[in-house]
C-alpha cells in the first residue's frame, strides 16, 4: 500500500520503534509543510492511505476531490481540518482514535513547565544572562496562589493535579458535570465564570475547539482578571475571541501570557504582536510533541492502517462511508 505522512517536520516518525508497523509499504514522508492545494494533490496523487499529524494540514474537498486513489486518512484525537462529509461521499474512510481514558501528558507537562516559566521569568532572564547582565527582574511563586483550570477534561485534570503538588488552590469552570467530577475530585468549582476570571492567579484553558467553545473568553473576562496574572493557552488558539489577548495585554490585565497555540499555524513571522511582548512566553505548538507521545500517537495511527488493510477499519469517524466503497 502506498502511505504518505504529511509534516513530520524533524523526520522523526522514521525513527520511532511503532514505525516497524509499516514494513513492506511504500512510505513517503514529507518534511515541509504546504497548504497549497496544487501541490499537496501532485504530492498526493498515487497515495492510498494518509498519515496527519494532528492538525498541521486542512484535508478540503477540493483537494479531496483530486485525490480518487485515495482510500484512508488515519489520525489521532480531533478532526477539524477534514471534510468528513466529502471523504465519505469520496469513499475515503477517516480513522482517528481518540485515546479514551488517557490525556496527553506532554501536553500537561508543558503546560506546567509554561506556567514556570512565566512565573519565574526564565526566559527573560536566560535572555539578561546571555547578553552579558545579571538578574532582570523578580518573579513570582506559585505556592498558595489560586491554578484556575477552564474545561476539566483529562488534560486539565492532569493540570490541576501539578497545581495541587505545587502548593496551589485548584479552581475550576467548566460544564456542570465538569465541576461535578472536580468537586468529587476534591478541588473547588467556581461560583461563576466572572468569579473564576477576578479569582485565578494562573488561569489554564483546557478545552476542544468547537462551534460551542470558539470564542469563549472574551475582553470582558480577561478584563476580569488580575494585573499580576498569568493566562496559559496550551489548548487552541480560537477559544479566545482573535485580537483580544494582545488588547487585555496591554491593558494590563492579565499581566502575562504563556501561549503555544495559535490561529494560524505554523507561523513564520516573526512580528506577530506576542513576539515582542515581554511579558509573554511563546513557544510553537510543542504540546504534544514529544517522543514518547509520538510513540504512543502514531502506534494508534498505524494500527489503523493495518486494520484497514485486514479489512477491519477501525476507529471509524464516518462510518457511512462503508455503503460507498
Amino acid at each position: 500500500m502506498k502511505i504518505t505522512i504529511l509534516d513530520d517536520y524533524h523526520d522523526t516518525v522514521r525513527n520511532l520503534d511503532c514505525f516497524a508497523k509499516l514494513n513492506g509499504h511504500d512510505v513517503t514522508i514529507w518534511n515541509d509543510q504546504t497548504q497549497d492545494t496544487d501541490a499537496l494533490a501532485e504530492r498526493l496523487a498515487d497515495t492510498e492511505a494518509l498519515v496527519l499529524i494532528r492538525e498541521r494540514t486542512k484535508i478540503r474537498t477540493p483537494l479531496l476531490e483530486r485525490l480518487p486513489k485515495l482510500r484512508l486518512i488515519s489520525q489521532r484525537s480531533v478532526f477539524p481540518h477534514i471534510d468528513i462529509d466529502t471523504c465519505t461521499a469520496q469513499g475515503v474512510i477517516v480513522s482517528s482514535s481518540q485515546h479514551p481514558g488517557t490525556p496527553s501528558y506532554a501536553t500537561a507537562e508543558l503546560t506546567w513547565g509554561l506556567v514556570l516559566a512565566a512565573m519565574r521569568q526564565i526566559p527573560q532572564q536566560m535572555a539578561s544572562l546571555k547578553a552579558g547582565n545579571w538578574q532582570t527582574g523578580v518573579g513570582r511563586s506559585v505556592r498558595d496562589k489560586t491554578l484556575g483550570i477552564y474545561g476539566y477534561g483529562r488534560i486539565g485534570k492532569a493540570v490541576a493535579e501539578y497545581g495541587k503538588a505545587f502548593g496551589m488552590n485548584v479552581l475550576v469552570w467548566a460544564r456542570d458535570e465538569a465541576r461535578e467530577r472536580a468537586t468529587a475530585d476534591g478541588y473547588t468549582a467556581a461560583a461563576s465564570k466572572n468569579a473564576f476570571f477576578e479569582e485565578s492567579d494562573v488561569l489554564s484553558l483546557h478545552m476542544r475547539l468547537v462551534d460551542a467553545t470558539r470564542g469563549i473568553v472574551t475582553p470582558a473576562d480577561l478584563a476580569r482578571m488580575k494585573p499580576t496574572a498569568l493566562l496559559v493557552n496550551t489548548s487552541r488558539a480560537g477559544l479566545v475571541e482573535p485580537g483580544a489577548l494582545v488588547d487585555a495585554l496591554n491593558a494590563g490585565r492579565p499581566g502575562m501570557a504563556a501561549i503555544d497555540v495559535f490561529e494560524e499555524e505554523p507561523v513564520h513571522d516573526g512580528s506577530h504582536p506576542l513576539f515582542s511582548m515581554n511579558n509573554v512566553v511563546v513557544t510553537p505548538h510543542i504540546g504534544y510533541v514529544s517522543h514518547e507521545e509520538y510513540e504512543l500517537q502514531f502506534t494508534d495511527i498505524f494500527d489503523q492502517i493495518l486494520a484497514y488493510e485486514a479489512g477491519n477499519p477501525i476507529n471509524v469517524v464516518n462510518p457511512a462511508v462503508k455503503t460507498t466503497t
